[in-house]
This record gives structure tokens, sequence and C-alpha cells, in this order.
């Protein structure tokens, strides 16, 4: 599939009235868990999107450029309304959570399969034992406080276990920048790696900051979405600064405009709902117009071809969702890695006067403080062991004692 030879909508053809933007919404005991993922996935997408245009907005001076990216935001903001409305009523803010976290596992463990930079990889799987760990913690919480089970929302495509303990994740804010990566350089897949990443993680850490403090079934609940939020800032700055800085604002955007047609095109194949699949179909061949639109301008203002961006027009591998226990397992054995600036080194590594301890000594002076580490030690003093789903005891000796919860790995 190359969007660039399908023949785009007008702007006003892809225009909606308020019964299309108010979207059906699915069925929480009925949906699969990836079809959920993937409107989770797509909602975060279409927030980068608007945020990118507001950003590009603010910092040009031509003003049929800013009409022209204005037109293509309110599409952008009718399609995440649809996509965003089709989160049913009965569907809480911990188990809405609990869908952001498993796409977190699943969709950086296919991301890190699929990567050809070994620096880009580094970072997806450093920040998956992160997500992975988030997983096991918020799942705890919700089996707890609300007698549910995580596993039948994960569908048991995800294993439910600590990972990197989230204690350890506090990081001091320098060791969190990477190297960007130069993208006319780079495998698209690698490019878009990096864009659908970051737009993951910052919409996580867009729901946390606003939807934690929504939390009303306890004051440690609350909690454990602060200190979580605070590794999603972590998360999205290590994956935004993996994004190439020398791109032009009118590159970026047709970058963008890329990446979001081929993940509605990636959604459209890999979908088994046959309504949601038309919606895909539907936003798909909205963003082709945006493509064309970009592209369009691309060559109008900077007297650029699109293929100087995007030399090959033609999708890559697409996305497709699916199980990734063994993969994450195989991962764990780097639990033990912190981040020193750049690189990731072993805890054991690291020099005890490092910002790392320092930042440490600061934000969790007392472990018996800390949300992540309470919310395990008080579901141990009422059930006798925590709540995990595993297919074989973990793989690291340290974290298979169900009777405590660990808060010295990688710390």
């Amino acid at each position: 599939m190359n969007p660039f030879e399908l023949k785009p909508k007008t702007l006003d053809q892809c225009f909606c009235d308020w019964s299309c933007l108010n979207s059906k919404p699915y069925d929480k005991e009925e949906i699969s868990p990836y079809t959920k993922l993937r409107i989770v996935l797509m909602n975060g997408t279409e927030y980068e999107s608007v945020n990118f245009l507001h950003r590009f907005s603010r910092n040009c001076d031509n003003n049929d450029i800013r009409r022209s990216i204005a037109g293509v935001r309110r599409v952008e903001q009718q399609q995440q309304k649809r996509i965003a409305n089709l989160k049913p009523l009965n569907e809480n803010i911990l188990e809405h959570t609990i869908a952001y976290e498993h796409l977190a596992v699943d969709l950086t463990a296919l991301l890190a399969q699929r990567e050809k930079n070994g620096y880009v990889k580094q970072a997806l799987d450093f920040a998956l034992l992160e997500d992975f760990d988030h997983l096991y913690r918020y799942a705890d919480l919700l089996e707890m406080e609300q007698g549910v089970k995580a596993q039948r929302l994960v569908g048991e495509y995800a294993e439910i276990m600590p990972g990197r303990p989230t204690i350890s994740e506090h990081r001091h804010p320098y060791d969190s920048i990477r190297y960007h990566i130069d993208s006319k350089n780079s495998d698209m897949l690698t490019v878009l790696n990096t864009m659908i990443i970051t737009a993951a993680e910052q919409q996580t850490m867009n729901y946390y900051m606003n939807q934690g403090a929504f939390y009303d079934q306890s004051t440690l609940g609350r909690q454990l979405y602060t200190e979580i939020a605070m590794i999603e800032e972590q998360h999205v700055t290590q994956y935004g600064s993996l994004l190439d800085t020398n791109c032009t604002w009118l590159e970026n955007n047709l970058m963008h405009e890329y990446c979001e047609a081929y993940l509605y095109y990636s959604c459209y194949m890999d979908e088994s709902d046959k309504r949601i699949k038309a919606m895909w179909e539907c936003l798909f061949e909205q963003e082709v117009s945006h493509l064309h639109a970009a592209k369009e301008m691309l060559k109008r203002y900077e007297k650029k071809d699109w293929e100087s961006v995007i030399p090959v027009g033609e999708f890559p591998e697409l996305l497709s969702f699916h199980s990734c226990k063994d993969y994450v397992r195989q991962q764990l054995e780097s639990v033990s890695l912190t981040a020193d600036r750049e690189n990731y080194v072993d805890i054991k590594e690291v020099p005890k006067n490092s910002d790392f301890f320092t930042y440490q000594s600061i934000v969790n002076p007392k472990a018996a403080d800390v949300a992540s580490h309470r919310v395990i030690d008080d579901y141990i003093d009422k059930k006798g062991i925590d709540y995990r789903y595993q297919i074989a005891e973990h793989p690291i000796a340290e974290l298979r004692n169900r009777h405590k919860d660990n808060i010295s790995v990688g710390r």
C-alpha cells in the first residue's frame, strides 16, 4: 500500500456530523483485548497529531499554512472524538488503565522485535520492563479494591508479574535524554517506531496526569497514579529525545501524517470487529487526504518532493498485535539495568555518589511510603500472596517470592 498513489478526499468531505462523532461504545465484556488496544493506540496518535499541529501553528508566521493545518487539525479532533467515544461508561478509570499498560507492554515488545537500530531497540527494551511492572502494580490494586482480575481484561495475552520494580525506576531527569536518530538515513520502521512509541507513552502520561486525581476508590490508588505518572514523564522524555531534531516543521508534518495513515491501515488490516474495522477504513481515507495536503505544502513552501523525506512511499511491515510473553520473559534478564546519561548500565556499576542514588534518596527516602510498594504490601497483608498471572515461574529468582515485594532489584 502506497498512500501517495491514492486519490485523496477534499477537506470538506472529511468533516463529520454529531451522529458520526458520538460513536456507539463497545461492550467491555465482549470486546477483544487487542481491539481495545488499537482504540487506545489511535486515540493517543490523534492526541499527538493535534498537539503537534498546535505547536506548528504557534511557531509559524505564514497564515496560509496556519489555515491549512487548522483545517486538518479540525478533522483530527473529530477523529479523536470518534475513537474516544468508543469507551463505555461502565468501564472505570482503573479498568481502562489496564488497557493502557497492556498496550505499553505489547506495543513496546512488538516494536522492539522488529527494530533494526540497536540503540533504539535498547530504549524500547529498557522501558518495556518498567511498563510491565506498572501492569502488575495496577492489577494488584484492581483485584484488591474492586475484585476484578486483570488476567481476564488482558485476555491472558500478557503475563502479570513484577518487572523492574517501580521504586527502582525513579531516575534523575538528566538520565532520560537519549541520542536522536537521523531520520533521512534510518530505516523507515525505525522512524515510525520512534514516533509511534512517543505518542503512545505521551498519551499514558497525559491520562495519568489528568485522571489519577479522579480515582475515588482510595488515597493509595491516587498515590499510585501520581507515582507512575512521574515514570511516564521519564518515558516520554526518553522516547521524545530519540526523534530527529533536524527536521523542519513541514517535514515533520509530512511524517506525522504518514505515520497516522500507516497506523490506521495497520489497524484496518488487523481488526476483527467488523464495525470498528469499517471505522479504521474511513479514518485511513481521511489521513490520506491529510498526507496529500502535507505533501503539497512541503512542495509549495520548501520546494521539496515528499520522496526527500520518505524515500519509499510503500508502507513497510504493518503493525499487528499478538502476545509477546516469550519476548518479555527474555528481556527480564536485563531487569537490573538503569540509565546513566545516554546509556544503560547495571545498577552494580553505578557509583554511590551518582545522580541516580541522589535522586532516589530525595524521592524515596522511606521505601515503606512509596505507593507502588505499598500496593503490593497491602495486597499481601490481606491475601497472603500477591496477585499474578504467570505461565511459569518468574525467570528472575529475586522476583519469585510472592510473599514479599522486592524493592532492591535495579536499585
